[in-house]
């Protein structure tokens, strides 16, 4: 999977589960994502996911993740957290990540290749 943001490409290595094979189905889509934290942006989906949420105790730079059933989250700063999420994927490409998503909402377009 690819995403774009801003122009810049991003890979992304996408995890073997029933949410990420459901989530290719939606491909391509473009969406725009809120920022949560500094260290994430968001954007709840019109479609629910087959979720399997666990406890992650801690997030990476790169991590896609579903929080709920349709939430899909793209973390671009690693943290500690309590939270559960489902994982999709990973991007593989971070260096430039927290300098392309900004502090505000940013259009994420998302593409199976």
């Amino acid at each position: 999977m690819k995403l774009v943001i801003y122009e810049k490409t991003f890979d992304v290595v996408l995890e073997n589960n029933a949410t990420t094979k459901e989530l290719i189905k939606l491909l391509p889509m473009t969406i725009t994502m809120n920022e949560l934290n500094g260290n994430e942006k968001y954007c709840y989906l019109d479609t629910s996911l087959p979720m399997n949420p666990q406890r992650v105790n801690y997030i990476n730079t790169g991590n896609i993740m579903l929080f709920g059933n349709n939430c899909l989250v793209v973390f671009y700063k690693s943290f500690s957290t309590n939270y559960s999420y489902t994982k999709i994927g990973n991007i593989t490409n971070t260096t430039d990540l927290v300098n392309v998503v900004g502090d505000s909402y940013v259009k994420v377009e998302w593409n199976a290749s």
